[in-house]
């Protein structure tokens, strides 16, 4: 069973809202397109806790927000140094984009 397959099975138990935080088009499009279950889950371009408090978000969050959503599911983007800071059209984030990663944050103090 792959990690996307894992976290499929994983987060649709946990029978939460799950949100997409980005700002960037093209990886929106690519996370729907790897998990079709995200069809109509709302995309938010700025995190704030009421928004993703108790949540499965797709997408990165900082260490504080990603302590308060159930759990978090980045794609990591091995982007060359060069292409940071730049918008990425859809084949350039499936060209770069690795497998799925799930996390459960937890503040400890």
């Amino acid at each position: 069973m792959s990690n996307k397959d894992k976290i499929i099975s994983r987060v649709k138990k946990m029978n939460r809202e799950m949100v997409i935080v980005t700002r960037h088009p093209a990886l929106d499009r690519y996370l729907r397109e790897q998990f079709p279950f995200l069809e109509n889950a709302p995309v938010i371009p700025h995190a704030g806790a009421h928004k993703v408090a108790g949540k499965v978000v797709f997408g990165v969050l900082p260490l504080s927000l990603a302590a308060l959503a159930r759990a978090v599911v980045v794609i990591p983007l091995d982007i060359p140094f060069e292409m940071r800071g730049k918008e990425l059209d859809l084949e350039t984030v499936r060209e770069f984009a690795g497998e799925p990663e799930l996390y459960e944050v937890e503040r400890k103090i």
